[in-house]
């Protein structure tokens, strides 16, 4: 079912998204403060045992016979996810022990940035935490780290393609001289970020620039999403696209179509160009086709097995606060509060007995997917998904 208005008359549509907006209002809403207080109760029985600042919160398997975080150290790609819930709590419950594990965890993660091999997840590691701290805090060592953070991811960007190279291991091992995530849009805030606050102009025109990129080749005709974009570095020309983290290539892997919802979303919000917007809703539309009764989608919505394959919170949880971003970005109305329903249906289910990890383990959600294909993570609790629970919520809540 198409939601964007170039693909069916305006007049249709518009009756369309009424009625469904009219059937996400009569729904139960979502009590948020309940469920930002139950992230509180979880986040208190999981510090006792994270000691150690330089280790993060990364998954707890479903069998798990430790209800306690598995962590990682500082230079797994989700070590910001951690101190990032920390901030939303502290947000919220204005606690000043809270803040303070906050700044431990955050600041732990700093040396990442002496290192000589810079990591395109910097967005993730760095705007996740210390990113909110500084929007929190305006703590100006914050704000000097952010754009060393910046400076460094803007180092793996290729002016001949126009994108930051996502996986400079696989140059070598999978011979992708050049290749792009789809994940990737959600570190470039970092950069446009950066761009406001101190750094260079180029910083915003490589964010921009890597955005155009992806717009033009990371989508099918139908506007699902590849994980991969691979590039020749002399042409700029694309080579490939795969879907690595997906059922198969051409497969709608859900977290990849999260990210491209979420990511693009940002993007319109930090450059105002309509092409991005457009790309949001019409990548939120393909999605929503084929989300199930209870809007946690499968881990990837082309998986043969459905309804018998895994589900992926994560997912869930991305697409909700991408949504909810969205729902204030669209001029529509109608289309507005139908987003904005849709992120409460999903936010209902994750904050559900099937989805909530409550006295099962430490974290706030179960049921996430990482990397399928790998047999990893799958059917856990993982850090991420926790993260943009408790950041849709505070969205939520925002408005």
């Amino acid at each position: 079912m198409r939601l964007y208005i170039g693909y069916m008359n305006k007049l249709v549509l518009v009756s369309l998204i009424s009625c469904m907006a009219a059937s996400c209002a009569v729904d139960k809403k979502i009590d948020v403060d309940k469920e930002l207080a139950y992230c509180d109760a979880q986040i208190r029985k999981a510090l006792p045992n994270m000691t150690d600042p330089g280790r993060g919160a990364r998954n707890i398997a479903a069998d798990a016979s430790d209800p306690q975080w598995h962590c990682s150290d500082i230079n797994d790609w989700t070590c910001g996810f951690w101190p990032g819930i920390l901030w939303y709590d502290y947000e919220f419950t204005k606690d000043e022990e809270i803040k303070r594990q906050a700044e431990r965890f955050s600041e732990a993660i700093i040396p990442i940035l002496d290192n000589k091999n810079h990591s395109h997840d910097l967005g993730f590691m760095f705007f996740c935490s210390l990113g909110q701290g500084y929007r929190l805090t305006q703590n100006p060592e914050y704000k000097k780290q952010l754009l060393r953070a910046a400076d460094s991811l803007a180092l793996l960007y290729n002016p001949v393609v126009g994108t930051i190279n996502s996986w400079p291991g696989m140059c070598k091992t999978k011979s992708w001289p050049h290749n792009t995530i789809i994940d990737n849009m959600i570190n470039l805030e970092l950069l446009f970020w950066a761009a406001k606050n101190g750094g260079s102009q180029r910083l915003y025109d490589i964010a921009k620039r890597h955005a155009e990129v992806t717009m033009e080749n990371q989508f099918r005709d139908d506007y699902s999403t590849y994980h991969v974009v691979v590039y020749d570095t002399i042409s700029g020309n694309r080579l490939a696209r795969v879907t690595h983290q997906g059922y198969a290539d051409e497969s709608m892997w859900a977290r990849g179509q999260a990210w491209a919802v979420y990511g693009f979303a940002m993007a319109f919000r930090e450059t105002g160009e309509k092409a991005f917007l457009q790309t949001a809703c019409k990548a939120a539309d393909r999605l929503l086709e084929n989300i199930p009764e209870d809007y946690v989608p499968y881990w990837d919505y082309s998986d043969p097995d459905i309804p018998n394959a895994p589900r992926d919170a994560s997912a869930a949880s991305v697409t909700a606060s991408g949504l909810i971003e969205l729902s204030q970005l669209v001029d529509d109305a109608q289309l507005s509060e139908y987003y904005l329903g849709i992120a409460q249906k999903m936010l209902i289910s994750l904050s559900s007995e099937k989805y909530q990890s409550r006295d099962k383990n430490v974290a706030f959600l179960l049921h996430s997917t990482g990397h399928y294909p790998d047999g990893s993570e799958i059917d856990a609790s993982i850090v991420y998904a926790d993260y943009y629970y408790i950041e849709a919520l505070h969205r939520l809540k925002m408005l």
